[in-house]
């Protein structure tokens, strides 16, 4: 059944597309995922009986309860909607974000993890990176990066990029003097990637 197949979609340690519990043990998982903040959509499978138990179970976090014994189709149809509901809801309030192996950047909120730790970052420096994450491989050549980030009325030294380009490379990289993400392209100038 692939379109309820489990997937790595949240950023955090729990990251699936559903999750499906039995009524047995799923109280106490349901109310610490969302104590934590995981959007999850949960559907509760629990036996027929007591109403009480279904109001439990959507109090506690759960989007969904679904009585035994059921039918397949609805079960799957009950599936497809918690996920559907989740996706349109997901691309209302995703937030925009680019992402290059460990570094993610919110250029809404002017913000970066790298390796998931949120690193500061001058508004000059956040406005390249946010350049060359939109860019993955363009060469950029430094005349052409002031144009961009500076303005076309900077006057000022060309060497201004190389050191910015140092500065977002002691934030970035492992080591400094082996970058993995800004390249220098002898001749060129600097790609991203």
């Amino acid at each position: 059944l692939p379109s309820v197949q489990a997937s790595s979609s949240y950023h955090g340690e729990f990251a699936f597309n559903l999750l499906i519990m039995d009524s047995i043990n799923g109280l106490d998982l349901c109310r610490m995922l969302r104590h934590q903040g995981n959007p999850v959509p949960i559907l509760i499978v629990g036996a027929r009986g007591s109403a009480n138990n279904c109001a439990f179970y959507l109090e506690a976090g759960s989007d969904d309860y679904l009585t035994k014994p059921f039918g397949m189709r609805e079960f799957i149809a009950r599936c497809r909607a918690l996920m559907r509901r989740v996706r349109l809801v997901g691309q209302l309030s995703q937030p925009v974000m680019l992402q290059y192996k460990s570094i993610t950047l919110y250029p809404e909120e002017c913000r970066v993890l790298v390796r998931g730790i949120e690193v500061k970052f001058s508004p000059k420096q956040f406005r390249l990176l946010e350049l060359f994450m939109s860019n993955p491989r363009r060469v950029w050549s430094r005349d052409r990066l002031l144009e961009k980030i500076w303005g076309q009325d900077f006057i000022g030294d060309s060497k201004t990029v190389d050191v910015h380009i140092r500065w977002l490379r002691e934030k970035l990289e492992i080591d400094p003097s082996q970058p993995e993400y800004i390249i220098t392209v002898r001749g060129f100038g600097y790609r991203f990637g």
